[in-house]
Order: structure tokens, then sequence, then C-alpha cells
């Protein structure tokens, strides 16, 4: 690196060698919001802006590479790759500033000779024999940070505004759950986010459910190497209802009827996502059976609706009127249905 793209993190913050961590992050939050594009439509030099504070944010913020930030100044890129691949191992007490790099073609091969490393990878022209330029680029995964935020309720968490950054440059693209209530997912919703250094719209689709993904384009982490910012994948939780639960794509729901429309049949009014219907039970059926309602489960958001599946219990009343006692003990000495006459053969 020329020493002219050097950029002094600290300079580009406004906030001295000596600032806090919170120091760092509110002088950060408050410039992302200052020069965020989408607080500056159209403006170029205030998009150049954001990306240089959030790449000046995203060093000083984290320990490490301030630490190497500081130590090694301009070479620090250089100085982070290499211990990396030198699997963390440093040179405690050796002083890179003002060293004379000249006499070496790259910053990896002076590294290469005060730790006589050799890792595989591509050829370099090294100063010892064999000497290696290691490459590790650990492209292929997605971080999920830690820490929560809300909005207007709660429900988005694992995700920090842009306190945690990936910890590959490389890799921008966040994650972080956020919770709905049926309703809000069946119906669809605007969630507000707050991510820290801008508060965004995410509109829910009708139909979201557990394990669903929305991907928010370009608001994820910003990518120092392409001057990009990733995109922020939310990960649907539902929150239980009372009454409706999961059966893969379809809805299942119990409800209870009498013992006298489980022997003659009778018609039921029945809740489902968007109202009641009048359900058809047919005589002679059992508790545990279950009906289904065609269409009237959870939607697809690709169209359509899954089934409500509508499992019956029958429940007798624990209070009987006078009447009730008598009609039903009438039944009872009357009765020449023995549901257990299959059982008088059953032995060990």
């Amino acid at each position: 690196m020329a020493t002219t793209d050097f950029k002094d993190y600290y300079a580009v913050l406004g906030v001295s060698k000596t600032a806090s961590a919170d120091e760092i992050k509110k002088v950060y939050r408050r410039l992302a919001r200052k020069y965020h594009p989408d607080m500056n439509p159209g403006n170029k030099q205030a998009e150049a802006s954001f990306k240089e504070v959030t790449e000046a944010y995203e060093v000083l913020s984290d320990p490490d590479k301030r630490k190497k930030y500081d130590q090694f100044g301009q070479y620090w890129k250089q100085a982070d790759q290499a211990w990396s691949g030198a699997g963390g191992a440093g040179a405690p007490g050796v002083d890179f500033n003002g060293f004379d790099f000249s006499q070496y073609g790259s910053f990896d091969e002076f590294i290469n000779e005060l730790l006589g490393r050799y890792s595989t990878g591509t050829t370099g022209t090294g100063t010892g024999t064999g000497a290696r330029r290691s490459t590790n680029r650990g492209y292929g995964y997605r971080t999920s940070p830690g820490g929560s935020t809300g909005f207007g309720g709660g429900g988005f968490s694992g995700f920090d505004g842009f306190d945690n950054q990936t910890t590959n440059p490389s890799v921008a693209d966040r994650e972080a759950n956020l919770s709905l209530t049926f309703s809000e997912a069946f119906h669809g919703v605007q969630k507000r986010l707050d991510l820290g250094a801008e508060v965004v719209d995410a509109k829910i689709p009708a139909g979201a459910k557990k394990g669903t993904r929305i991907r928010l384009k370009g608001k994820g982490s910003f990518n120092s190497l392409n001057q990009q910012r990733g995109d922020l994948y939310l990960n649907v939780e539902l929150q239980p209802h009372n009454f409706f639960q999961f059966d893969g794509d379809n809805l299942v729901c119990e409800v209870p009827i009498t013992p006298d429309e489980a022997v003659l049949g009778a018609q039921i009014e029945v809740p489902t996502p968007d109202g009641s219907v009048t359900v058809n039970v047919p005589a002679g059926i059992r508790s545990g059976q279950s009906l289904r309602l065609r269409g009237k489960g959870w939607p697809n958001p690709k169209g359509g609706r899954s089934d409500l599946m509508v499992k019956i219990s029958i429940v007798p009343p624990k209070e009987l009127s006078q009447t009730e006692r008598e009609y039903y003990e009438k039944i009872r000495a009357d009765r020449t249905f023995n549901p257990r006459t299959n059982l008088k053969q059953i032995k060990l």
C-alpha cells in the first residue's frame, strides 16, 4: 500500500487515538445517520462519506484490528493478513513503525523471513527458498451476531445495529430473528426496524411462518473490499397461538362438541383465521376424528391457502339439570349399544 493510500481512521471519525469504544460508537452512529444514502438521495459525496466512516468504524470498533492499526499504521492490513496466515503467531516487541520495507517485494515477504513461515498457497517471490504466500479468503459463510434491538413492541433480535461486524470483511450479509404474531404473519405487516445507524421499513408478505427468510437487499454490513453493503436476512419466528397450531403446511385446531351432537350429528360454528364458518358434524363421529376445511388454512405467498384440520373432542357436561339427568338415566336404561363388547375376549 502506498503511503498516499493510508487513511487516518481517527481523523475520519473526528476522535482522538485514546477515544473509548463507546465514544467511537456514538460518533459513528451520528455520522452514519448524517451521511446515510437514504437521508441524502443522489448525493455522491454523502455516499462516499458514509462508506468512509463505516470503513473506519469497522476497524476501530474491533479491538484486534484497532490494535494492529495502532501498531502497524499504514501496513496494518498486511500485518493482519500475515498474522492470520501464521495461525495468530505474532512477534511481540517488534516495532514496525519506520521500518525500511524497500528491500522486500511485499509485506508478506518480510513476514515470511521474520517468522520463517511456509504455508500452502500460491508461490511468491519470497526472500527464502520455497517461501510461499498463503491464501485464506474465508468465503462461503455468514455470521449471526449476538445482541438485540427492538422496534415498536419488540420482536427483532440477533442484530445490534452495525456494532457487530462480520469477522471477514468480504462477508457483508447479516441475519436477525423477527418474531411475529399469528395475525401479523397471516395478514402481512410492515415492520419498522431500528438497525442502530438507520431505521428501515420491512414489508412482511402474508403467509410468512416459522422458517421463512425475508431478504432486505442492501441493508447488511458495509463491505470494505467492494465498497458495497450486503443484505439483511430476517428469519421469521411465530409467537404461539391459543387456538391454532401448525401441522406441516396445514393449520389444526380442536373443537369440543356435546355427546348428543356426536350421536345425532349437528351444525356447529368453527373459527377460522378469517372468521367463523358453519360446519356439518356427521352423526356418530368419535372423539379425536378430524374434519378437513379445504382452503381455510394458511395463505401460500405464491397463491392459495392450505387446509384447516378441525379435531373433534366430545366433552360431557360437568353439571346437569334435573331434566337432563332424567333423560340420560333413561338413555342408559334403554341403551342397546355396548362399545366394550370386543374387550371381553382380551386376556394374556
